[in-house]
């Protein structure tokens, strides 16, 4: 018990820089304070006291802020960063080293008992603050959810699920989609310098859109060249489009580029 109360004050000076040492983390961090009644509740769940497991899990949300389910099953090194308003619900699994903000929800869509309706949280996985995971999905390995993001959805290890509903920013190379690049330090957040994967398609089109706009304006000036001894009006329609009118940049600006 102590060996695992060592490691779980170690992950936190680790990860926060804010934290000095390891008597301000045992006496001042609802988070480890939370995970620590977590285990007695979850003790307490799985030896058939239900009650009593769940007024201690009741118990540690007054104290704390955090409202963990006694059935839930939560790993090692586990790190609930500030946690005023995180919610873990009954069939959610959180993975060895995974970091959690204020304000996540592990949450199910399911009104059937029995069922796995929490999510599944792979290793080293960040949930940042905000961010809402719903349903009896899995999160793979050291994937990163962005702050506020609404999950909905299985996301694959290394990817970054960012957006309402969250859109998946796959790893490149092994690498994760964060702006920490390969750094194999801790990194917090799920920030991305890539642009979400909704935000990229429209800027594809606007461009296409821009691209075939000068196109056409380019034949259509050409036919007005080869017909130049002839009457305008025999091979250029009237309404033909010899200049452009399609604001590219001013689309792409309201879309982020």
């Amino acid at each position: 018990m102590f060996a695992r109360l060592r490691s779980d004050i170690q992950c936190i000076l680790d990860r926060d820089p804010a934290a000095r040492s390891a008597w301000e983390v045992l006496t001042c961090y609802p988070g480890l304070h939370a995970i620590v009644m977590h285990r007695w509740g979850h003790w307490c769940w799985t030896h058939g006291l239900k009650w009593l497991g769940r007024f201690i899990s009741h118990i540690a949300r007054w104290f704390t802020g955090i409202e963990i389910h006694p059935g839930a099953k939560i790993g090692q090194r586990v790190f609930i960063d500030h946690g005023m308003g995180v919610v873990i619900g009954e069939t959610a699994e959180v993975g060895d080293g995974c970091t959690i903000y204020h304000g996540v929800t592990l949450g199910g869509t399911s009104l059937y008992k029995g069922t796995k309706r929490h999510p599944t949280l792979g290793k080293d996985v960040v949930v940042s603050a905000g961010a809402k995971v719903l349903g009896g999905f899995e999160v793979g390995d050291g994937a990163k959810i962005g702050s506020n993001a609404v999950v909905i959805k299985p996301v694959p290890a290394g990817a970054t699920a960012v957006g309402i509903p969250a859109r998946i920013i796959p790893s490149k190379d092994g690498a994760s989609a964060d702006v920490t690049g390969t750094e194999k330090k801790f990194t917090a957040y799920g920030i991305t310098l890539d642009d979400d994967p909704l935000s990229q398609a429209m800027k594809g089109l606007i461009d296409n859109a821009g691209s075939q706009e000068h196109q056409i304006a380019l034949l259509w000036q050409a036919i007005e060249k080869l017909s130049s001894g002839r009457p305008a009006s025999d091979c250029v329609p009237g309404d033909a489009a010899r200049t452009e009118h399609f604001e590219k940049d001013k689309l792409n600006q309201l879309v982020g580029k």
